[in-house]
């Protein structure tokens, strides 16, 4: 961590961990929901556009992805490198839920709806060095309206995409076992 804080002197461990928990959970809310695009600036477009790929399947299919009683047991930072002009953490996040699939009318189709399964998902986080501070408070790049970030990335003003690549943490990478 020590040489994180080289790059990044207000890095704090237990606000990133916070960070990467609300990120996954927000995620598979906007799964669920087929709102994919409400998480898009936790992402790089690599990222986003297989999350996307994956709501776009499950609206062709008539399809609703469920996590139910979804929670993240632990989180762990299992690895930091400096890469160029760019800090990356890997982190291992254990998170339990039910994994299933309904039809478009509730009725249950297949997968694990009676028991939340435990899974490993191995998360790469990066954030570029010359990064502009976020402020207390955040602004959309439309219109200029306050915006939490935490919550949705789109402006609920204008709908415009706060975008986090040059401001913060981007999920760059992201394996589940």
């Amino acid at each position: 961590m020590n040489e994180i804080l080289k790059y990044d002197k207000e890095f704090s461990e237990s606000n990133f961990k916070s960070f990467v928990d609300n990120v996954f959970i927000q995620i598979h809310l906007a799964i669920m929901t087929k709102e994919i695009e409400k998480v898009k600036h936790f992402m790089s477009d690599e990222v986003y556009d297989a999350y996307y790929s994956k709501v776009e399947n499950l609206k062709s299919r008539g399809r609703i992805q469920m996590y139910d009683e979804i929670n993240v047991k632990s989180t762990a930072i299992i690895g930091a490198q400096i890469l160029g002009n760019a800090i990356s953490i890997e982190v291992l996040l254990i998170s339990r839920y039910m994994d299933y699939l309904l039809d478009e009318e509730g009725v249950y189709v297949s997968g694990e709806n009676t028991y939340r399964i435990e899974k490993n998902n191995y998360m790469t986080f990066t954030k570029k060095h010359s990064n502009k501070t976020l402020g207390s408070v955040r602004k959309c790049p439309g219109c200029r309206a306050p915006i939490d970030v935490n919550a949705n990335g789109l402006c609920s003003y204008c709908g415009s995409t706060f975008d986090l690549e040059d401001k913060g943490w981007i999920l760059t990478r992201i394996e589940t076992r």
